[in-house]
């Protein structure tokens, strides 16, 4: 990770300041690097003995960054990982061409590389992750939204980069096409365990430890799992509170979505869920050849459930 972290901030060089200035902001504000970890976790335990790993790590950070600047605009978040997010420090329009930025640099580095393979895999992660994003926006303040179309959007708009991150391992090692997608399968299932787990912390967490307000996802009016399974299972005065908190937006109705959510264990239902996706992750490569990689793969997918941020 050390080398990935130096590859990042090689790449980040631009003789605009306020892009340095904006990629820094973010970039230093940490965060797991959970994309990048898994990418150089599958290239090993898939047996690949080179170095382009480590350029392709800081690609898919670059990506996931990239949404990050973007998102919060559209979003209109205030906080990520306990520090202002950089439309709140720069204003909106510096982000977005930032974000712009980020994604170009990213394919600069994939023909870098030299292989058509990872660059349609990453491209075609990219562009499912717009379309993820778009989705999500469609969603907004729409208390109908199902568990399936919730998924839809979990899957393309956050797991899509987590199983580019595992198949490009693959990919490097020249594994056949049934590996490349037991891997593939073990990034998408990680990658929808981690974000159903985020939607918990966003009604049960504190803001020190996952690092943004608690309730944005209802402020921004976003029919995450745990208001879907309040609203299929919890009484009328629960779905009447549930679905006018999604319409409207906002947290004055904060503590009525609580109480529907704690009488309806819409919390443990979210987090079963995810156990059942991080076990399907740990399934899709327990046949693998037995290393110390393959041991943090299967760890990770115990820890995406476990985490408390």
């Amino acid at each position: 990770m050390r080398r990935v972290d130096a590859v990042i901030r090689e790449r980040l060089g631009s003789e605009v300041a306020l892009v340095r200035q904006v990629a820094e902001h973010i970039v230093a504000g940490g965060g797991k690097r959970l994309r990048p970890a898994l990418l150089l976790l599958s290239a090993r335990a898939a047996g690949y003995a080179g170095e382009a790993h480590f350029e392709l790590a800081a690609v898919v950070e670059f990506i996931h960054t990239a949404t990050l600047l973007h998102d919060d605009v559209v979003d209109e978040s205030q906080l990520r990982r306990s520090r202002k997010t950089a439309n709140a420090e720069f204003g909106n329009a510096a982000p977005i061409l930032v974000g712009d930025f980020l994604y170009s640099r990213a394919f600069q580095m994939m023909v870098g590389v030299g292989s058509m393979r990872v660059m349609k895999v990453l491209a075609d992660a990219t562009n499912m992750i717009a379309e993820g994003e778009v989705m999500q926006l469609m969603n907004c303040r729409d208390p109908e939204v199902d568990q399936a179309r919730y998924l839809e959007v979990v899957r393309r708009k956050t797991a899509k980069l987590f199983e580019a991150a595992a198949r490009i391992g693959a990919v490097l090692a020249g594994l056949p096409a049934e590996e490349e997608d037991r891997f593939a399968a073990y990034g998408m299932r990680l990658g929808t365990a981690f974000q159903l787990i985020d939607d918990v912390l966003d009604y049960s967490g504190d803001v020190e430890s996952i690092g943004k307000n608690l309730g944005d996802d209802l402020a921004e009016g976003k029919p995450t799992l745990p208001l879907i399974r309040a609203i299929e299972t919890g009484t009328e005065d629960h779905r009447r509170a549930v679905r006018l908190a999604i319409v409207q937006g906002g947290r004055e109705d904060m503590q009525a979505v609580l109480d529907a959510i704690r009488a309806t264990g819409a919390l443990d239902y979210a987090r079963q869920v995810a156990s059942a996706e991080a076990e399907a992750a740990r399934q899709a490569i327990i046949t693998m050849r037995e290393s110390a990689w393959k041991q943090s793969l299967l760890e990770l997918a115990v820890f995406s459930v476990a985490r408390q941020q």
